[in-house]
């Protein structure tokens, strides 16, 4: 179920969606980059034509042709701020986007620990390519990630039989269990608990009676 609300008239509209989850022709792709863009909303990302023409200012950096969108997430879901109310002001949108081909050199220099660094005086990243998203797409490239996902081995689950028992294979019942003693056990259950309470009761009886004043 999406709910939807619209920031101008605070009007709110549900939908109930049918969500078929099927797995990538190729698997899961291993190479993924993650790219905060600064422009834009995360509703302006949903449509699939804005998606294609992020895929295509991607692969002019990528240099791979298979890339496709696997997340699209707005920045405020990752603590970012409310942007101010000043006209072109937006959220960001994170998009994740995989790919089975590595990366380009120039994703590579752009998360180097040289630039890292750059980042960190408050400088642009190193980049040794032309920025392909300008200018429908601000990328912030101090927050780029990108990831190396290897698929997990698989563990084997456990065998299931027919259910029936092979022939000549009777069931063998557990053996009978000796009978345990619990007089033990019961006594001291019982006579410590007493033991304690007379003594309790002698020290308090002579506490009472055997110091008041004048005896």
């Amino acid at each position: 179920q999406v709910l939807a609300y619209n920031r101008r008239a605070f009007a709110t509209a549900s939908q109930r969606l049918l969500v078929t989850v099927t797995p990538a022709p190729g698997g899961d792709a291993p190479f993924q980059g993650e790219f905060l863009v600064g422009n834009r909303d995360v509703e302006e990302l949903l449509p699939a034509a804005a998606r294609e023409r992020f895929l295509q200012a991607s692969a002019g950096l990528w240099e791979r042709g298979d890339l496709h969108v696997i997340n699209v997430t707005s920045a405020l879901d990752r603590g970012g701020r409310v942007p101010l109310p000043i006209e072109g002001r937006k959220e960001g949108v994170y998009v994740k986007v995989g790919s089975h081909g590595p990366f380009s050199p120039c994703l590579t220099s752009a998360v180097s620990p040289q630039s890292r660094f750059r980042c960190r005086l408050g400088q642009q990243p190193l980049a040794s390519c032309y920025d392909t998203f300008a200018p429908h797409f601000s990328i912030r490239w101090c927050n780029l990630t990108l990831l190396q996902v290897w698929p997990s081995p698989t563990t084997p689950g456990p065998v299931w039989g027919s259910g029936v028992l092979e022939e000549g294979g009777g069931f063998q019942p557990p053996s009978a269990v000796p009978p345990r003693e619990l007089l033990p056990a019961f006594l001291v259950t019982l006579l410590v608990p007493l033991a304690v309470a007379a003594l309790l009761c002698l020290l308090l009886g002579h506490l009472m009676c055997c110091r008041r004043e004048g005896v």
